[in-house]
């Protein structure tokens, strides 16, 4: 029998190795800024075209490489960090395994430019499908210029996988900001089709968080600084109020490679208990810097998760650093241990004698004389009642029965006349509508009848229903109404946030936004949308984006219906609010109008129905 086992070829290989390393353009970018920040490089540019798809270009200053090290960087397993197994556990470089570059030239038209310091020509590489195809000397700066085209263009199937430009250009600035963020020492830029994006100069680590999310971050930020045997930390919290409903802005970087860990995310929001609600997340920059042989990076092709040799001592140091500075700073309630009020003493004045403390006793008092008490009016009721108790339930079951008697034949007709009406109405007869009886318990549930059926209705997400499939109307139909502004209103946004508005910006105009841009992240508003005019404008865009992000997870949702519901939120009347009969009467009739009246799209329920059956199951009938 044949043998069927072979060896594949490099050129397969490296293919299937670029599966696991480049996923999608932004995970080449990745791989190349980290191979620039190895290099010693103190500038660093990064270009993309068609959201990498067509071209991304790194270019370096750092020390370069020679005509044999260029030639090797290619080969599988070729790396110049580790040498010996025992240097996977003292790692301070960000690649090591040697797979990137190969991986890359196996899916796509690769050149490379490089030159040492002191040399006299460079190198260049061109690479198509792992296979050389030109290697000259050639005259460039210090440093190395990568350049990579036409990305998985002999993988057909996953490029056609690839999502639109926008989506894809968010993810390369997500991977920009994890390396440029915690490298705040070297001097970062990126430029989309010819657009400058980010201008980031060297500076201290607060500097380029300004820099990168808005000068408004200067005033959010509050310092986080502890130094142990286990772990040092430093970076930045934003204090409570600026908390939000996506976990957009958290970063958590070991010794200065970007991580996720759900567990040290827990940590950080355990500080803020009591402090926040469930649905809100507090932003955080932080840096750890753990002994290298204490952790295991080589576990994620991505190397972004780690593995801890004492994850649980790690927790408790990060939850107690990020409360210490809350409270440092009077952000949340501390008790200050080291002084007691109470036990203040004040200073003697100068030759002032110290006076004895006197103590007055009254001789004649004598706790056990009753008679001498004072007692209030309720007192003596209680004391005269209490000598002849037994009378007081003389004739208790006819004086019960008369009172009971009574008070039924004074309200049966009136409580016979309320029952009648409240389960004769019907929520589809508009006629009879008007005179339903609603109310409204803790200002947050909307508590009616129909029929044999208590319902109580979620005024929040009740309200949330109808906009949604209002703006949804509007998104196919494009017929939104615009409240135009007497004063056009200018909004700055962080640079991710103003790519997802470039991204959404031709449904959100159906919806009847208007508005154009001015500049990279700046926005002129015209417009808003008739359902949001009595908001505040900034609060309304910023509010929208942060609800739009917070549903990007729910894949079953198309992008339509993530804006609907993102508008929805936004523009819905929330718990708490005080509502009178006639909004109550109307936002019920609404409710019931609707296609889908019963959930939101999330599947969260509107409405929950309790009938006579689930009452009596309640009181053990």
């Amino acid at each position: 029998m044949a043998d069927i086992i072979k060896l594949l070829p490099d050129a397969v290989a490296n293919q299937i190795a670029a599966g696991e390393v480049v996923q999608r353009p932004a995970s080449a970018v990745k791989e190349l800024l980290e191979n620039a920040i190895d290099a010693g490089a103190t500038s660093i540019s990064l270009s993309i075209k068609d959201a990498g798809k067509t071209l991304i270009q790194v270019i370096d200053n750092g020390q370069g490489m020679s005509e044999t090290d260029a030639r090797l960087s290619f080969e599988r397993h070729a790396t110049s960090k580790i040498k010996t197994a025992d240097d996977l556990f003292n790692l301070h470089t960000k690649g090591f395994r040697g797979e990137a570059l190969a991986s890359i030239a196996a899916i796509a038209h690769v050149e490379l430019k490089t030159k040492k310091e002191n040399a006299d020509l460079g190198s260049k590489i061109i690479i198509e499908g792992s296979e050389i195809k030109e290697q000259e000397a050639c005259s460039c700066a210090k440093g190395t210029t990568f350049s990579i085209k036409n990305l998985f263009y002999n993988v057909p199937a996953r490029r056609n996988f690839l999502k639109s430009n926008s989506v894809e250009s968010k993810h390369i600035i997500d991977e920009f900001l994890r390396v440029a963020l915690i490298h705040h020492d070297i001097a970062f830029s990126m430029y989309n089709d010819g657009n400058e994006v980010f201008n980031l100069n060297s500076g201290s680590f607060r500097q380029r968080i300004v820099a990168i999310f808005g000068d408004k971050y200067n005033t959010k930020l509050v310092p986080v600084t502890e130094q142990t045997d286990i772990v040092t930390i430093e970076g930045f919290v934003t204090k409570p109020e600026f908390a939000k409903k996506t976990r957009g802005e958290q970063y958590f970087f070991v010794n200065n490679r970007f991580i996720k860990n759900a567990y040290l995310n827990h940590a950080v929001q355990n500080a803020f208990d009591q402090l926040l609600n469930k649905e809100q997340f507090p932003s955080y920059f932080l840096n750890l810097t753990v002994d290298p042989s204490k952790i295991d990076i080589n576990i994620h092709p991505t190397k972004t998760e780690i593995k801890f040799e004492d994850e649980r001592s790690i927790y408790a140091i990060i939850r107690t650093a990020v409360k210490q500075a809350l409270g440092k700073f009077n952000i949340s309630p501390t008790l200050d241990f080291e002084q007691e009020k109470s036990f203040d003493i004040p200073l003697s004045k100068y030759k002032e004698e110290v006076k004895i403390p006197t103590i007055r006793v009254n001789p004649n008092f004598n706790p056990f004389e009753k008679e001498k008490q004072t007692f209030s009016p309720s007192q003596k009721t209680i004391n005269k009642n209490a000598t002849n108790w037994e009378n007081l339930y003389d004739n208790f079951e006819e004086n019960t029965t008369a009172i009971i008697d009574a008070q039924l034949n004074t309200t049966e007709n009136e409580h016979t006349e309320k029952t009648e009406q409240l389960f004769a109405a019907n929520w589809d007869d508009e006629t009879e509508v008007k005179t339903k009886t609603v109310i409204q318990i803790h200002q947050k549930f909307i508590l009616t009848q129909l029929n044999n059926n208590h319902l109580f209705i979620d005024q929040q997400r009740a309200h949330e229903r109808i906009l949604f499939e209002k703006f949804l109307t509007h998104l196919e139909n494009g017929n939104g109404h615009s409240q135009q502004l007497l004063f056009p209103e200018t909004i700055e946004l962080s640079n991710s946030d103003a790519e997802l508005i470039r991204e959404i910006e031709p449904d959100i105009k159906k919806l009847g936004f208007n508005f154009n841009a001015i500049g990279r992240t700046a926005f002129i508003i015209n417009g808003v949308p008739v359902e949001l005019s009595n908001q505040p404008i900034q609060h309304s865009f910023e509010n929208l984006l942060e609800q739009f992000k917070h549903h990007q997870s729910e894949l079953k949702l198309a992008q339509k219906e993530r804006i609907a519901l993102a508008m929805a939120k936004s523009a819905g009347i929330k718990s708490g609010q005080m509502l009178t009969q006639e909004e109550m009467l109307h936002l019920v009739e609404q409710l019931f109008a609707c296609q889908m009246p019963y959930s939101l799209p999330n599947g969260k329920p509107t409405i929950i129905s309790l009938d006579i059956e689930n009452l009596n199951q309640q009181f053990n009938y």
